[in-house]
């Protein structure tokens, strides 16, 4: 028994272990972070007897009574820093001490030449040395799955500091160590200044004492961020100041230690190479560590050639006063010995040629390569390299792996590399702006060889990027090609190159645009491609254009850029143009699509609410939007990435200052609150308001504050002392905005009265009254310039405005639904809006048109239907009209016209010569299509009429708005009312023979009626949702409706039971279903459905939804197949379907026809 429960009390701690470790992978980590990494296998520690004082201060620091939380070791480069801190690292590892370490290199390149994996790497090493800290961490992503999106700031606190501050039964002098090396070399100096003001915050803890050691060279930026903290938070020590007699010492010691290796080697002495050959090495190390290491490193490798090259380092000049300059002649003396006496000219120049190609190479790679990745990058045989390098180990760190990463012992060989100054022999002189065209060129070379359409061979369009497996990208995309692929912009870029039409770049561009856009996404780095391309001319422009509208499917579905990218592209796109034969043959029929490239650069997917605020940022660099989903996202302007999401109170209206830190915040309290954003400290309240407050702004000198409230008026406020200035009053509703103009002059309010004013910022005196919305304003801009405002509205649109006429100038519709929020970016060049639709769309300001449509309805079209033939469709929409297409050529054959309000319904006569529609002004319609003649107008319904249906004879019509009423076709005369429930009616439908009318409604059930007697036959209950849309089977036997609950379900009419439910869908059946003539289908507006049984008494309950063609969410689908993503502006309010054509409406109000040839 006890041995029962002591395995099920292992059985349970091993299930949270892997559940706790499930969690922690969830956390981004720098692979070649810690110190211990495999990429730094060879880094050694401090010789013993070496830096002794240092390390034991250091060690004090850390175990002692000093209180200060950070350890500065600053020093230039060479002098050992690194070392230190590696042995450091070491020591309270093995001590079990070390909280976590983080070393920096651009050598080694990828994620530890940056900070974006920085916090969360500390976090998962922190997590993996503490049970007790790992529970904590874990907590704090199961509470916030996002946080590897979050703020440094968030990430800190949240997974390090607040984890630490909750630890419990920690003694009270226990003390952990973090070690940050080569700050320096992190190559953002903004987060080098958030990381050391982020560190100091180890201040706070108690119960654990967080020791951070951080070494450096003194850079700006780093002695920046420490000045900006009080000396009481950290230690300063500068390496170089160490006493020469002290660190003369420290490398004798260390070169002795690699002589002893040395002799051992070679067989030398024991007295080789003698006291004063010691003394003079030291004495040329000029207290340079690294030159000491290159010099034993250099000896060391020179096998029969030891004595000569002893000999060349004792030779070279000595210079205890400019240490680079030492360093210099010794890299000099590597590379010059490299070249081998027997070579003749010709061969020297060959050798030194391409030694400085492939040296070049490697000090500018953006992350670091094998050798054997290398070769195939440059295009030179691996055989070739590695004999070059044979003589440069004292420099180059060369795995015997060919496979695993080259690097540099130290980064000051690229600082002197890149130096004309300090490399003064030209044979090896790397003119870093050529070296990086140079390897621009083999990037294009190798990708223009090696990409191709559908490199993984996926097949399938719909695959998603991260179903493919890591070994199958690398198979197909081998390390080379991947880095090509997401460096060669920046390699171009850092050229400076001036980009010709039909040079080798246009050339790759044209043929390979869309297969390198594939393989980014691929290896998840399509944002990097929007955000490095560089400007060619109208083709990058346009391929810039292309990757904007399209990163967000391009990047989850690779093979959609052959797809959803290129069909959707406007029909003039010089991308569209370009790779128009890598469209699938199976498209028979494209959609019409816009001409051009309209204003609208980017929509931002992300938020699951609805979205009511948007804000640039004052460097225009980055978007912050806010969302009823209790969540503030910052997204990249360039890219239109997710770069952090933060929680923020629904309630809140945000305000920039113009260092970009919010400070204001709209409360629904009656007062705004000034807060400061870096110390949380409130900085005033301010109060006088009499209802809740809507949005708060500061004018651009900071002096004033704005503010608009509920109660109708807005108030000018002093930032500083908080008193009342002015009180703008006109408005006749609330004010929802407010916001000044960039010379602080002028104050614009919108309000829920449809009107937007403009005031005298000092007078408060009312200068215009800008009218023209048809619903309420929910905010408002005024351009950089100050000459437009732009107005969001309830109504849908963005209104441009002349700001000091009050004229109006233009209207802009890109939503599909009320426009929350509106903001110029600071240069003026784009704007941003923000919708209902849950979408934030960036538009092109200086353009301002409306993305150009093919002609159709100028309001959201409501409904499609098809005519009996197939050879018409006719469309319903809220700008009052029906339009009757043919559908060969998508050409409007008739609009009708005649209702006074939206029309919510249309349908076919039988014959297909007539059409009835439904409206909100409560009537229903009878058309001649032919000659768009209204025949009758049937009046009677008390609401909107939401269904209407031909009997099919075509002698009556039925319509549904709260109630459902019967009329003969021909007369127009009302013949029953049929009775129920008063609740609105979304369907109605006749059986075949004409003696039965169905009815679905919003009260779930579907309801059978007698036509002769207008009385109810049955009340089928069952669905759990709004039912949608019903019909009869084709011997009328069969009732099929379909639901909001996402079933649909087949029912027996004569008994009123429930054959079958259909399930499966992801969202609701919207508009209408039918028995497929060819059974056992059932049609749909969003496809068809196939059933497991044809029989009208053996269909089996819970059958799993199986499909042919149909739309499904943002994805048109075949079977359990995505073929098709849909742009948020090609989603459909209402579809039809008839054999492999879709006809889709919009709430542009367009209608576009889509034909499929499988």
């Amino acid at each position: 028994m006890v041995d029962a429960i002591i395995n099920q009390k292992d059985v349970f701690i091993e299930a949270r272990t892997i559940l706790e470790r499930q969690y922690l992978e969830k956390l981004p980590v720098a692979a070649a972070a810690s110190f211990n990494c495999y990429d730094r296998r060879h880094d050694s520690d401090c010789i013993q007897n070496t830096r002794v004082e240092l390390l034991q201060e250091i060690k004090n620091w850390a175990d002692g009574g000093d209180d200060r939380p950070i350890f500065w070791l600053r020093g230039l480069a060479g002098t050992g820093k690194s070392t230190i801190a590696r042995t450091i690292a070491h020591y309270y590892h093995d001590r079990r001490r070390l909280a976590a370490s983080f070393f920096f290199s651009r050598d080694i390149g990828g994620d530890v030449r940056h900070a974006r994996k920085f916090f969360t790497s500390i976090a998962a090493q922190l997590a993996n040395s503490s049970d007790s800290l790992g529970d904590h961490i874990c907590d704090a992503i199961k509470r916030n799955g996002e946080i590897v999106n979050r703020a440094p700031q968030d990430q800190w606190r949240q997974l390090v500091l607040e984890p630490l501050l909750k630890r419990k039964n920690a003694a009270p002098q226990l003390s952990l160590v973090l070690v940050v090396d080569a700050l320096d070399e992190c190559e953002n100096n903004e987060d080098i200044r958030t990381i050391v003001h982020l560190l100091s915050e180890t201040r706070l803890l108690r119960k654990v004492r967080l020791r951070v050691l951080i070494t450096s060279r003194p850079e700006i930026s780093i002695r920046d961020g420490f000045a900006r903290l009080p000396g009481t938070d950290h230690h300063d020590f500068v390496l170089h100041d160490i006493s020469p007699s002290i660190l003369n010492e420290d490398i004798r010691v260390f070169v002795e230690h690699n002589f002893n290796t040395i002799r051992q080697l070679h067989g030398y002495a024991l007295n080789w190479p003698g006291v004063k050959s010691i003394r003079a090495i030291v004495e040329h190390a000029a207290g340079l560590f690294i030159w000491a290491a290159t010099a034993c490193r250099f000896i060391k490798n020179g096998g029969r050639f030891t004595e000569k090259r002893l000999s060349a380092i004792l030779d070279g000049n000595v210079c205890t006063t400019a240490p680079d300059k030492s360093l210099d002649e010794i890299y000099l003396t590597v590379l010059e010995n490299s070249i081998q006496a027997d070579f003749d000219e010709e061969e020297e120049r060959e050798h030194c040629s391409m030694l400085r190609e492939v040296l070049g190479a490697i000090v500018i790679l953006f992350s670091s390569l094998s050798i054997s990745s290398l070769a195939k990058l440059v295009n030179v045989p691996g055989k070739d390299i590695d004999e070059s390098f044979a003589d440069l180990h004292a420099i180059l760190d060369i795995p015997n792996d060919g496979d695993l990463p080259i690097r540099l012992h130290h980064p000051s060989f690229r600082d002197f590399l890149v130096n004309r100054k300090r490399c003064n022999d030209l044979r090896f002189w790397v003119n870093e702006r050529k070296a990086h065209r140079l390897l621009a060129d083999y990037c294009i070379d190798l990708m223009s060889m090696e990409l191709k359409r559908d490199t993984c061979d996926l097949q399938e369009p719909g695959i998603i990027a991260r179903d493919v497996s890591k070994q199958k990208i690398e198979t197909d995309l081998p390390a080379a090609l991947q880095y090509a692929c997401q460096y060669w912009v920046q390699h171009l870029m850092r050229s400076d190159t001036q980009l010709e039409d039909y040079n080798k770049t246009h050339n790759f561009l044209l043929q390979h645009l869309l297969h390198w856009f594939e393989a980014l996404s691929l290896i998840g780095k399509i944002a990097d491609g929007v955000n490095k391309s560089p400007s060619l001319h109208s083709f990058v422009h346009d391929s810039r254009r292309f990757i904007l509208y399209n990163r967000s499917i391009i990047e989850e579905a690779p093979i959609q850029t052959y797809f959803s990218a290129l069909l959707f592209a406007p029909q003039r796109s010089l991308v569209r143009k370009q790779f128009e034969k890598e469209m699938p043959c199976w498209f028979k029929r494209l959609p019409e699509v816009q001409y051009e490239w309209g204003s609208l650069l980017q929509t931002l997917e992300g938020h699951s609410e609805s979205v009511f605020a948007v804000v640039f940022s004052p460097d225009g660099k980055l978007v912050a939007s806010a969302s009823f989903d209790g969540t503030v996202k910052l997204w990249d302007v360039a890219t239109g990435a997710v770069l952090q999401t933060l929680e923020e109170h629904t309630c809140s209206r945000m305000a920039f200052s113009l260092k970009g830190e919010p400070v204001g915040f709209a409360s629904c309290d009656e007062t705004v609150r000034l807060w400061n954003a870096i110390t949380g400290v409130a900085l005033q309240v301010l109060e006088g308001h009499t209802s809740y407050v809507n949005a708060v702004v500061f004018s651009p000198d900071g002096k004033l504050v704005a503010s608009a409230s509920g109660d109708g008026t807005v108030r000018l406020w002093d930032a500083a002392t908080g008193a009342i200035l002015q009180t703008l009053d006109g408005h006749s509703g609330m004010v929802k905005a407010v916001t000044f103009s960039l010379d602080g002059k002028l104050v614009a309010s919108a309000s829920s009265d449809g009107i937007v004013r403009l005031w005298d910022a000092k007078t408060g005196a009312a200068l215009h009254m800008l009218e023209g919305h048809t619903s309420y304003v929910n905010a408002i801009s005024f351009s950089p310039d100050g000459r437009l405002v732009a107005s969001a509205s309830g109504d849908g649109t963005v209104r441009l405005w002349d700001a000091a006429t009050g004229s109006f100038l233009q209207t802009l519709k890109f939503h599909t639904s009320y426009v929350s929020a509106i903001a110029f970016s600071p240069h003026g060049k784009l704007a941003a809006s923000v919708s209902g639709d849950g979408t934030v769309r960036l538009w092109d300001a200086a353009i301002g048109a409306d993305p150009q449509r093919p002609k159709g309805h100028a309001a959201p079209v409501c409904a499609v239907v098809f005519s009996p033939d197939g050879n018409l469709v006719a469309s319903a929409s809220h700008d009052k009209r029906v339009i009757v297409w043919d559908v060969a050529t998508g050409s409007a054959l008739q609009t009708l016209q005649g209702h006074t309000a939206p029309v919510y319904a249309v349908v076919y006569s039988p014959d297909g010569k007539l059409v009835a529609s439904g409206s909100r002004d409560r009537t229903v319609r009878i058309w001649d299509i032919t000659t768009g003649v209204t025949l009758k107008t049937l009046k009677g319904h008390t609401g909107p009429i939401g269904a209407v249906a031909f009997s099919p004879d075509g002698k009556l019509v039925a319509s549904g708005s709260q109630r459902v009423r019967l009329w003969d076709a021909a007369t127009g005369a009302a013949l029953h009312t049929l009775e129920g429930r008063i609740i609105p009616i979304s369907a109605v439908v006749f059986s075949p023979d004409g003696m039965l009318v169905t009815s679905a409604s919003g009260d779930e059930r579907v309801r059978l009626w007698d036509v002769a007697t207008g009385a109810t036959l049955q009340m089928l209950d069952g669905h759990s949702g709004m039912v949608n849309a019903v019909t009869f089977s084709l011997d009328g036997k069969l009732v099929a409706s379909a639901s909001q609950d996402k079933t649909v379900r087949v029912w027996d009419a004569a008994a009123g039971v429930t054959m079958q439910t259909l399930k499966g869908h992801t969202g609701s059946i919207a508009a209408n279903v039918c028995f497929s003539g060819v059974a056992p289908y059932l049609e749909t507006d969003r496809g068809s459905l196939y059933m497991a049984s044809s029989s009208s008494i053996a269909f089996a309950s819970n059958t799993k939804l199986l499909s042919t063609v149909c739309v499904r969410g943002n994805w048109i689908t075949q079977g359990h197949k995505k073929i098709l993503w849909l742009p948020p502006d090609y989603r459909p309010l209402c579809s039809a379907f008839k054999g492999h054509l879709f006809v889709l409406g919009y709430q542009s109000g367009s209608v576009i026809f889509l034909e499929f040839n499988f």
